[in-house]
């Protein structure tokens, strides 16, 4: 009898140790870090009235994307920052996109170029729910709206030096929170990792990490990801012209790779989030060089540890894999695919006929879904020829990466929450029910 090969999602899930409810979405990058679901069945067209669920009616921009658990969606939310400084984290039944709570998380938003203090995105474990904002907080919640605990960074280590403000997203793994605070455009002091326990906010270990990266290059808007590399667990930092791989028990730096920027360029900030697959821990520089890197080793190995690398990539979007090949998405919408054990391009670049992109693209269902500032997503083949299949629009402005669950897309504009795709019957017994303006949320 001839079984089936696992997916590769599948794969990167038991590699974690984490639990395969692949119908989930519980943090930016999704449920195995990389940006990739198990997901099948999804829609290849939808329009402002075509496969839509439901939709939201949002009241500002906010850039996190939004996380599913069950039968809930959670979305940090800003408005208007002349009108109200409020950040919020919400809470939205999943089948019929009704708040069911609102909790003010921080005060203190302001806009920074394109996006504002709601850029990073919430996690969940399914029994709490963690959101931080560009202001340093972090709080916790239980799925009912508690407050649990909360922590302020700015307050407790000083201000954030980011040039852009501060926009990368907590990473939850094994009952920890890892936070990464890189920056000294606007600041002297040092830039640090923290790891938090989830379920009482205390530190289990706050580490500098130095670099010689200057002016506006030690600035990192990148999340922290964790991989398991030849049975050894491991956090990758990207950032100050740097890759560096760390102990997750104590945060004590393993090796670093200074490839991010070989021309020491002032302003080669770094905003993508490495991705691990195949064996290869893949970072990309501000537009170049977009390097793959074998994890491991101890002290500097720029000189050894690179498996390939390109002098053309992308700045803001992440890359997104399906284990045999890698898919990234310029900020100009131009997608390359390469060959992941060698590095040779696979087809490419073609123009998707998009605008801008900021989000990150997601691959599910044998497709990658990339979606550009305008609310336009354009569908390609993953796989070894190119192969546009749809373009499908929405209203409003978005730098959010789309989540997928459930058999849904959930896609995040500055007007709308939509939910696209195939209706969700209900289970039996009782349904959460709407909460109207609840205790510590705004008016």
């Amino acid at each position: 009898m001839r079984f089936k090969p696992l997916a590769p999602t599948l794969l990167a899930l038991l590699a974690l140790g984490i639990p395969i409810q692949a119908a989930d979405w519980p943090q930016w990058r999704g449920p195995a870090l990389d940006g990739s679901s198990p997901e099948t069945g999804l829609p290849l067209v939808w329009g402002p009235e075509d496969n839509v669920v439901w939709t939201l009616s949002l009241p500002g921009t906010g850039g996190a994307s939004p996380i599913v658990w069950g039968d809930r969606v959670f979305l940090m939310v800003s408005y208007d920052p002349e009108q109200n400084d409020a950040i919020e984290l919400w809470s939205v039944g999943r089948r019929d996109g009704q708040v069911l709570w609102k909790r003010r998380v921080s005060g203190g938003n302001a806009a920074s170029r394109k996006h504002d203090m709601a850029s990073p995105s919430p996690v969940t474990d399914g029994k709490r729910v963690w959101a931080m904002t560009g202001t340093g907080v972090l709080k916790c919640f239980d799925l009912e709206g508690n407050e649990c605990w909360v922590r302020d960074f700015q307050a407790e280590y000083g201000e954030f030096g980011l040039m852009w403000g501060y926009a990368s997203s907590p990473l939850l793994h094994d009952g920890t929170l890892y936070v990464q605070v890189l920056h000294g455009m606007k600041t002297d002091d040092p830039s640090y990792v923290l790891a938090i326990d989830a379920k009482t906010g205390k530190n289990r270990w706050r580490v500098e990490r130095a670099t010689r990266a200057r002016a506006e290059s030690p600035d990192s808007y990148a999340t922290p990801m964790i991989y398991r590399h030849r049975g050894k667990l491991e956090l990758a930092i990207s950032g100050g012209d740097a890759v560096s791989g760390h102990d997750p028990a104590t945060g004590k730096e393993r090796w670093r790779a200074t490839v991010l920027n070989p021309e020491d360029n002032p302003s080669w900030r770094i905003v993508t989030t490495p991705v691990y697959t195949a064996g290869l821990l893949v970072a990309s520089g501000k537009r170049k060089p977009l390097v793959a890197l074998r994890p491991g080793g101890s002290g500097e190995v720029a000189g050894t540890h690179v498996a390939w690398s390109h002098d053309k990539s992308t700045d803001v979007p992440s890359p997104v894999s399906d284990g045999k090949r890698l898919y990234v998405v310029t900020d100009r919408g131009v997608a390359t695919a390469y060959d992941l054990p060698t590095g040779r391009p696979v087809w490419g670049p073609e123009r998707l006929e998009t605008g801008n992109h900021s989000a990150s693209p997601v691959l599910a269902d044998g497709r990658v879904y990339a979606t550009d500032e305008s609310g336009v997503t354009a569908v390609f083949e993953a796989g070894a020829e190119f192969r546009l299949l749809a373009r499908n629009e929405v209203e409003g402005f978005t730098l959010s990466s789309p989540a997928i669950a459930h058999g849904q897309i959930f896609l995040r504009t500055s007007k709308y929450l939509y939910a696209i795709g195939r209706p969700d019957e209900p289970k039996p017994g009782p349904q959460p029910k709407p909460v109207s303006s609840a205790a510590g949320s705004s008016p």
